[in-house]
């Protein structure tokens, strides 16, 4: 046998063992590097994400800081309430006066003193103190009252009984005034927070918070014939003494006068349910008031009307549920020219482009002092029995 080609065949094994082992080796370290690889480059997109997470982060915070400097008052993640008290309470006055309550037997004047609130604006170039008609409806001997505790003779140098506001110059030095800035309600939205500041019950310096809870409501008043239009519902409580004093959002911007406090058929106060004149009013009345001490300018239709429901419609014999019933209309007024009659229903009015459906007279009285002026021609839609008919209605100026 010949036993020499063993060791040969032996040693090629062994290199062929070692070449696989080599080759084993050369796939694991390739196979490595690739997964290697792999992993950095997710790494590195984890690391681009961290990163455009952080810028995005950082560009909130700056968005923040930007609403900080625009005065939204916060303290951390909350809302500070009494950062934006300080704020605005030198900017509301407590205005006093009196007025003859009536005559004793022998004729003699009785006198009763009257308290309210109002607040300072500079919106003419003048500045001047904003308050409710009502508050200072007859009175003398009006002063207004500072934070500070100083109080100075104040006159009513303009009024407007049909928005219930009045305008008040007082005899006070130039550093007592500090104006706030007072923009439209057509920005305010139901759900909105907003803050009262005034004299409640006579207690000055006294703020409330609440919410907006309606808008567009209507207020009849005793002192008018004519209803308060356009009125903001609120949660935050108002008490006598509030009126005139400032609505506010929470920027300290003037967005309302609060006014009243809702009354149920039985005289009670109702409970979270205060009103107030919207700073819209304010806006298109205030260069008038101050430079001719009135408004003229408030659109009449010239009709009294209620509101339909569906069991007005049923005794109608209409489908027709909403809209406002025309229950009179003045003999020679607009609405008596243009053709109304009585029993008409009114569901709907187009001016300057804008048409508005007509649910009552909240909706009739907000939408003319919000979107008409005296001598403009709108369309009114009504319906009369069966037939739908649009009138075109020249609009009067308000009988004083």
């Amino acid at each position: 046998m010949d036993f020499s080609q063993k060791p040969k065949a032996t040693r090629f094994s062994a290199i062929l063992l070692v070449t696989a082992v080599l080759v084993s080796l050369f796939a694991a370290v390739l196979g490595y590097s690739l997964g290697y690889s792999v992993i950095t480059d997710k790494i590195s997109d984890l690391q681009n994400q961290i990163s455009t997470l952080q810028e995005k982060i950082l560009n909130l915070q700056s968005t923040q800081n930007i609403k900080n400097e625009n005065n939204t008052y916060f303290l951390g993640e909350n809302i500070s309430l009494s950062q934006l008290y300080e704020h605005v309470k030198d900017s509301v006055v407590v205005v006093q006066g009196v007025i003859v309550e009536g005559y004793d037997f022998w004729g003699r004047p009785i006198y009763s003193g009257v308290q309210g609130s109002g607040f300072v604006s500079n919106l003419t170039g003048q500045f001047v103190i904003i308050t409710n008609y009502h508050v200072v409806q007859s009175a003398f001997n009006i002063t207004v009252t500072f934070t500070d505790g100083d109080a100075y003779e104040a006159n009513v140098t303009g009024s407007d009984l049909y928005a219930d506001l009045a305008v008040l110059s007082a005899q006070a030095p130039q550093y007592e005034y500090k104006p706030l800035k007072i923009i439209s309600s057509s920005t305010l939205k139901v759900g909105d927070p907003v803050i009262a500041v005034g004299t409640p019950l006579g207690l000055s310096g006294s703020m409330t918070s609440g919410i907006v809870s309606a808008l567009g409501r209507t207020v009849s008043v005793s002192w008018s014939n004519y209803a308060i239009a356009d009125c903001i519902q609120t949660t935050a409580p108002i008490n006598p003494g509030n009126s005139g004093g400032p609505l506010l959002n929470y920027q300290g911007e003037v967005v309302g006068i609060t006014s009243y406090t809702a009354i149920t058929s039985q005289g009670v106060a109702a409970q979270g349910l205060g009103l107030a004149i919207p700073s819209s009013t304010i806006l298109r009345e205030i260069e008038a008031l101050v430079k001719n001490g009135s408004y003229d300018s408030h659109p009449w239709l010239g009709i009294s009307g209620t509101d339909m429901n569906f069991e007005m419609a049923q005794s109608m014999n209409t489908n027709i549920t909403y809209g406002v019933l025309i229950a009179q209309i003045t003999s020679g007024g607009p609405a008596d020219k243009a053709g109304l009659q009585k029993d008409d229903i009114i569901i709907g009015i187009n001016a300057t482009s804008i048409t508005a459906r007509i649910r009552g007279m909240d909706d009739l009285s907000t939408f003319l002092e919000e979107y008409t002026s005296p001598n403009q021609t709108i369309n009114v839609i009504i319906v009369r029995g069966s037939k739908t008919i649009t009138l075109p209605v020249t609009l009067g100026r308000r009988p004083t």
